[in-house]
């Protein structure tokens, strides 16, 4: 059974990343308070400094519905290499960190490790986003439709600057 060990060695490869992720840079600063019910439904990932399994990713949809015990089921979709690709669907379940004013969440990939997200900015009508990791090793621009005008993506491209992320990372996904 060889997929036993795959995902021990992923965990513990995100374990180390995410001890490391509290000691490396400062935080980030968060959208609180954010209204964790407005912020449920769809958002496409307009761009992103891609983890593994995103770095080949078109039309990427990040969809979030809350519990009934408030954790959020979150399901990740997107096409993998086109986008004709195969769809390809991922499934974590977030929590938000008590005190956070709905900013931070634990998202769960592989038990016991939480990832951090941390919502940095939210726009007042709840239609574009950017969620980081003080790591700033992944971030993600995220709207409410698949494309957002020139001038707000140039926008929130300074913003993620201003937050510390190397902005020649950033790829745009294609929708």
């Amino acid at each position: 059974m060889r997929p036993l060990p795959l995902v021990l060695l992923l965990a513990a490869v995100a374990a180390t990343s995410a001890c490391r992720s509290n000691t490396v840079k400062p935080s980030i600063t968060t959208a609180a308070p954010v209204d964790v019910d407005r912020f449920m439904g769809g958002w496409y990932v307009i761009a992103h400094i891609p983890s593994f399994p995103e770095r080949d990713a078109y039309a990427a949809v990040e969809s979030y519905a809350k519990l009934p015990d408030g954790r959020i089921q979150t399901t990740f979709r997107y096409r993998k290499g086109a986008l004709d690709g195969p769809e390809k669907t991922m499934h974590p379940v977030g929590t938000v960190e008590p005190d956070t004013g709905g900013a931070v969440w634990g998202m769960q990939f592989v038990w016991p490790i939480q990832a951090e997200y941390v919502i940095a900015y939210v726009d007042a009508d709840y239609q574009q986003t950017i969620v980081g990791r003080s790591k700033r090793d992944y971030v993600w621009l995220m709207a409410r439709t698949p494309r957002i005008p020139e001038a707000d993506y140039q926008a929130r491209i300074r913003q993620i600057e201003a937050m510390g992320y190397d902005v020649s990372k950033i790829r745009r996904v294609p929708h």
